[in-house]
């Protein structure tokens, strides 16, 4: 839920000097990113919906990692597995 939710709240954002005068080279481009304006309820939701999103990531990836072993292949028997061959015996001495 996390996920949908900041993806939608990005979604609803609007860019730093997004204007098309800014891409031509107009007003709001007078600086490399935009002038910094305050920080709209949007921004505040973004950041604490990112953090959020990354610490449940962290946690359920410890989770996962003490419940489960570390090989997937663990405890897999391969039934069509050939019986290794022989090693070649070395040439005779002349």
């Amino acid at each position: 839920m996390v996920c949908a939710v900041l993806i939608i709240v990005v979604l609803l954002q609007h860019g730093k000097s997004a204007d098309i005068a800014a891409t031509f080279g107009g007003v709001g481009s007078q600086t490399a990113f935009g002038p910094r304006g305050t920080a709209t309820l949007l921004t505040k939701v973004t950041t604490w919906c990112a953090i959020i999103f990354m610490l449940t990531s962290i946690t359920l990836t410890f989770n996962n990692s003490k419940k489960h072993s570390s090989s997937i292949m663990e405890g897999v028997k391969d039934s069509k597995q050939a019986p290794a061959p022989a090693p070649a015996a070395p040439p005779a001495k002349k």
